[in-house]
């Protein structure tokens, strides 16, 4: 997508001048990929395109905020997302889980061999993780957020961070040996 950068740089001009026809085809360009952060983090289609939606109207009013400095698509991202954790939070259906805090030279974390599964087999284990987990996963392991990130979107503690995402690997890692077992 970012690929395109100066027709995306080119219409998120028009946008500022509130070009209704520029404004359609960033939608166009974006909402697949936001559609599905969204999903990924609330697991209902109409929360996910309710917050996607509102993403997109954040995202058009502030477009002056938006400096350059990453690609349009990463800072919508990032809005889709904070948003999505948001409307988590709202339902209450977040439980923050009490976390130890693991001095981090106990913290080693093991090499996962991803390839022996399809990438829709792992996506599924994630989702039917618990809760913090499949949030942590999705944001470290399929948005690409670093530890520092995460810290600030979750409002975690960087022990609870590594703590957790190391926690929740080892989960999804038993999870997929499961179902290697399963089909043998």
């Amino acid at each position: 997508m970012e690929a395109n950068q100066p027709h995306i740089i080119y219409l998120i001009e028009r946008c500022k001048k509130s070009d209704k026809n520029a404004q359609l085809q960033l939608y166009k360009a974006y909402y697949k990929a936001m559609y599905n952060t969204a999903i990924r983090i609330l697991k209902d289609s109409f929360e996910a395109e309710d917050v996607m939606q509102e993403a997109f109207l954040t995202a058009f009013t502030k477009l002056d905020s938006y400096k350059g400095e990453v690609a349009f698509g990463a800072w919508l991202k990032r809005i889709v997302i904070n948003k999505s954790i948001n409307q988590f939070r709202k339902n209450n259906r977040y439980e923050m889980a009490k976390m130890e805090i693991v001095p981090e030279n106990e913290i080693e974390e093991e090499l996962f061999e991803t390839n022996k599964f399809h990438p829709k087999t792992i996506l599924n284990a994630i989702q039917n993780l618990k809760e913090n987990y499949r949030i942590i996963l999705t944001l470290h392991l399929i948005e690409g957020f670093d530890y520092e990130e995460i810290q600030q979107i979750l409002n975690y503690t960087n022990e609870n961070v590594r703590t957790t995402i190391l926690r929740a690997k080892k989960k999804l890692k038993q999870v997929l040996f499961a179902e290697m077992v399963y089909r043998l």
